[in-house]
C-alpha cells in the first residue's frame, strides 16, 4: 500500500456501508479476506480506504453507499489531515465552478499528469478570485498528489450536487465532528446580523471564523475576512468564494495587532469577536488611533473589537456586533459606553434568547453601531430590545423567524425615524440622557417597561378555563386501577427483537440526521424537522432543514414509531398525522412497521418497557445509548397486539393530558405572581 493513501476506522467502515460498527467487528471476524489494519491502535485500528472499498463493493455491500459518503471518508482518511484534503477539495470545486472546460481536460488525463498540470490551472483561479495576496495558496504537486483520487471524486460530486451546495456539505460535516474546536456563528443570528446592518456592497469581518457572517450577506460586492488561523483562512475564503461572485479578500492574521485592512472604509462590519480574551493586545496598543471613544481596559476586549469595526467604516456606515451580556454592564467599561452614546455611535443593544449562540448558556447580546457623519447631529434615543419572550429549552427550539421578526419590527423603524413606540416588554428607545449615569448600564431588560401579566386578567381567565377544562379530561383518560394478572409468575411470552423483525421486513430501520430535501416535498411538515427534544416534550416539530448540507432527509410517516437513542430514557412516539413529512432529526431511530404484520402502539408500548430498554442499553464514559435493534417484542397475532396498542395509546393521551396540565398550570401560576406584584391583578 502506498504510503500516503487514505485511512478509514471501523465507524467509517460502518457510515460507507450503512450499518453498525457491530457488523463490522462480525465481519472482521467472519471473513478471512477482510482487509487487515494498516494503522491505529489495537482498539481503534484503521484499514486503507482503497482496500475496504474493493472488498466492500466485491461483497455487494458499496452499491448504495451514497457518492457523498464516500467523498467524505476520503477526506476524513486523508494522509495530510481532513483541513489539508478540504483546502485542497475548494481549490479545485473553485476550477470546476470558474474553469468547466478546463477541468474536464485536466480530468481526462492520468493522475501522474493531473498532478503536474493542477498547480498551474490553481494558481490561476486563485489569483482570479483572491488576488496576490491570499489566505489560500496553491499546493504544489508534492501536497497534491495524494488528493488526486480525492479531487476527482469532489468534482464528480459536485457535478451531482453543485459546486457550492457539495463543499458546504464536505465542511459542514468537518465541523460537526470537531465542535469544540470552532466557535461557530448559527445561521439565525448570522442573518439576524445581516439584516440589522442593511444593504452593503462592502462587508468586512475582522474575526471571520467560519465565514457564516458573511454568507449571510444578501448580494455584496466585495466581501473581506481576516480569522487568525491559518486552516480556518483558507476554508472560509473558498467557502465565500463558492457561495457568491462577490470579490473575496480573506487575510491571516489577528486584526486587532495586525490589521490587514487599515485603508479599508467598509459599507458594513459584522463580527462575532472572542469574548473575554485578556491578551489581545493592550500593552502594545495603548496609542492606536482606533481608540477614539476611549482606551479599553485589559479586561474590555469587547470594546476593542467595537472601536476596531467603527474605525473600519465609512461615515454612515453600520457594524453589528455579537457580544457578552456583561459588556454592556461592566464599570471597566462605563467611560467607553458613554462616549458612544453621547456621539450617537451606539444606536441599538438587542438582548436574545439563551441558545442563540454559543456560548450557549447566556442571552447574548447585539450591537448596532453607526459610525457618525461630521457635522450631524447625534441621536439622541437609544433602542433597547428584549427578546426574552422567545426563549425555549435549547439551542435548537428557538423560534428565529418570530425572533427576527421582533427585533426587526422595532429597528427598522427606530432607523428610519429615530424613535419607535414602546411595546412594555419587548423594545424602547430611551433617552441617551437617561442612561448617562454612573453605570451606564446598557442592559435592556432593566430599562424597559414589564409587559402586563401573561396578557393581563382576562388571558388569566382564559388560561385558567383551559386548565380546568383539561384538569377533567385528565380524570376521564386516568387509567382504570391495575387488575393483577392470572399468571402466579409474569408471563414469559416467545419474544423477538427488533434486528430480527428488521431483517425479515417486518419493520425498517432509519436513522436521523440533518440533511437538506434534494427536490420537490409535498407532504405535510416539510421543512420542518422532529428534533429529539420534540420527542422527549411531545412537541410539534421544532427543528429547521439546515442548508447545503447535501444529504437526504429520512421523512416521517403516519404510524412511524420514533426513539431517541441517547440518555437512557425509555420514550417511543407514534407519528400522527400533524406531524406527518417532518424531518427525522439526530440522535432519533424510526422504526417503519409493516401495517400486516405489527401494530405501531404496540410497538411503542412494549419498546418503552423499562426492563426492555435496560437490557438494551450500552454505557460510554458521559451518555448511555440504546441499541435499538436489541429491543424485543414479544410474538403475538396481529388481534392480540392491536389490543395491546389500544391500552398503550390510552396511556400516551393520558400523559400528554398530563403534559399539557403542567404547561398550563406553571402558565397561570407565573402570570398570577406577576400580575400580583405589579398591580395588574388585584390582591
Amino acid at each position: 500500500m502506498p504510503d500516503n493513501a487514505a485511512e478509514v476506522t471501523a465507524a467509517g467502515i460502518a457510515r460507507l456501508a450503512g450499518v453498525g460498527r457491530a457488523a463490522v467487528s462480525n465481519w472482521r471476524r467472519r471473513h478471512a479476506d477482510f482487509p487487515k489494519p494498516v494503522g491505529g491502535t489495537e482498539t481503534s485500528p484503521s484499514f486503507a480506504l482503497a482496500d475496504v472499498e474493493r472488498w466492500l463493493r466485491a461483497q455487494g455491500k458499496l452499491a448504495e453507499v451514497p457518492l457523498r459518503e464516500r467523498v467524505w471518508q476520503q477526506i476524513a482518511g486523508h494522509p495530510a489531515g481532513a483541513v489539508a484534503a478540504l483546502v485542497h477539495a475548494g481549490c479545485a470545486l473553485l476550477v470546476v465552478r470558474e474553469r468547466p472546460s478546463g477541468w474536464l481536460e485536466l480530468a481526462a488525463v492520468s493522475d501522474e499528469r493531473m498532478t503536474e498540470l493542477l498547480p498551474t490551472a490553481l494558481e490561476e483561479v486563485l489569483t482570479l478570485r483572491f488576488g496576490i495576496e491570499r489566505a489560500v495558496p496553491t499546493p504544489p504537486p508534492t501536497e497534491l498528489a495524494p488528493s488526486v483520487p480525492l479531487l476527482r471524486a469532489v468534482a464528480e460530486l459536485a457535478a451531482e450536487a453543485g459546486a457550492r451546495q457539495a463543499f458546504e456539505f464536505l465542511l459542514g460535516r468537518h465541523l460537526d465532528a470537531n465542535p469544540r474546536q470552532y466557535t461557530l456563528t448559527p445561521p439565525g443570528p448570522a442573518a439576524l446580523m445581516a439584516r440589522l446592518a442593511g444593504p452593503a456592497r462592502t462587508v468586512l469581518d475582522p474575526a471571520s471564523g467560519t465565514g457564516a457572517l458573511l454568507r449571510a450577506v444578501a448580494e455584496p460586492a466585495a466581501l473581506y475576512a481576516q480569522e487568525t488561523d491559518r486552516d480556518l483562512a483558507a476554508l472560509t475564503a473558498l467557502r465565500l468564494a463558492l457561495h457568491s461572485g462577490a470579490e473575496v479578500r480573506a487575510r491571516i492574521g489577528d486584526s486587532l495587532r495586525a490589521d490587514a485592512f487599515g485603508q479599508l472604509t467598509a459599507d458594513a462590519v459584522l463580527c462575532h469577536p472572542p469574548f473575554n480574551e485578556r491578551n489581545w493586545g493592550h500593552d502594545e496598543l495603548a496609542y492606536d488611533p482606533r481608540w477614539e471613544y476611549g482606551f479599553p481596559a485589559r479586561t474590555e476586549s469587547e470594546l476593542a473589537w467595537v472601536q476596531h469595526a467603527l474605525a473600519r467604516l465609512r461615515p454612515g456606515g453600520t457594524a453589528v456586533l455579537l457580544m457578552p451580556p456583561a459588556a454592556a454592564s461592566r464599570r471597566s467599561g462605563r467611560r467607553i459606553r458613554a462616549d458612544l452614546l453621547r456621539r450617537g455611535a451606539l444606536r441599538a443593544v438587542v438582548a436574545l434568547p439563551a441558545g442563540a449562540a454559543p456560548p450557549y448558556g447566556i442571552p447574548l447580546h447585539l450591537w448596532v453601531l453607526r459610525k457618525p457623519v461630521a457635522g450631524a447631529p447625534a441621536s439622541p434615543e437609544l433602542l433597547l430590545v428584549d427578546t426574552a419572550e422567545h426563549t425555549d429549552a435549547g439551542r435548537d427550539k428557538l423560534d428565529w423567524p418570530a425572533v427576527q421578526t421582533a427585533v426587526l419590527d422595532a429597528w427598522l423603524p427606530f432607523d428610519r425615524h429615530g424613535t419607535v413606540a414602546e411595546q412594555p416588554g419587548a423594545h424602547r428607545s430611551v433617552p441617551v440622557i437617561e442612561l448617562l449615569d454612573d453605570d451606564v448600564d446598557l442592559a435592556p431588560a432593566r430599562h424597559l417597561p414589564p409587559p402586563a401579566a401573561a396578557g393581563g386578567a382576562e388571558e388569566l381567565a382564559g388560561v385558567r378555563d383551559r386548565l380546568t377544562a383539561v384538569l377533567r379530561r385528565t380524570a376521564e383518560l386516568t387509567p382504570l386501577p391495575a387488575r393483577p394478572a392470572a399468571h402466579a409468575e409474569p408471563a414469559r411470552l416467545p419474544g423477538v427483537t427488533v434486528g430480527e423483525l428488521a431483517r425479515t421486513g417486518a419493520l425498517e430501520l432509519r436513522t436521523g440526521g440533518s440533511g437538506t430535501a434534494g427536490g420537490a416535498v409535498t407532504v405535510r411538515g416539510a421543512g420542518t424537522v422532529l428534533t429529539e427534544h420534540d420527542v422527549l416534550t411531545g412537541q410539534a416539530p421544532s427543528g429547521s432543514l439546515a442548508e447545503g448540507t447535501g444529504e437526504e432527509p429520512v421523512l416521517v410517516r403516519a404510524g412511524d414509531v420514533v426513539v431517541p437513542v441517547l440518555g437512557g430514557g425509555s420514550i417511543a412516539r407514534v407519528v400522527d398525522e400533524d406531524t406527518e413529512g417532518a424531518a427525522l432529526g439526530r440522535n432519533l431511530q424510526l422504526l417503519r412497521p409493516e401495517p400486516a404484520a405489527l401494530d405501531p402502539w404496540f410497538l411503542a408500548g412494549f419498546l418503552r418497557g423499562t426492563a426492555n430498554n435496560r437490557q438494551a442499553s450500552s454505557y460510554a464514559s458521559t451518555a448511555t445509548r440504546l441499541d435499538v435493534r436489541r429491543l424485543q417484542l414479544p410474538r403475538l397475532p396481529l388481534a392480540d397486539q392491536r389490543r395491546y396498542g389500544e391500552r398503550f395509546r390510552a396511556l400516551a393521551e393520558f400523559e400528554e393530558a398530563l403534559r399539557v396540565t403542567g404547561r398550563l398550570g406553571e402558565r397561570l401560576v407565573r402570570g398570577m405572581y406577576d400580575g400580583l406584584t405589579d398591580g395588574t391583578v388585584e390582591a
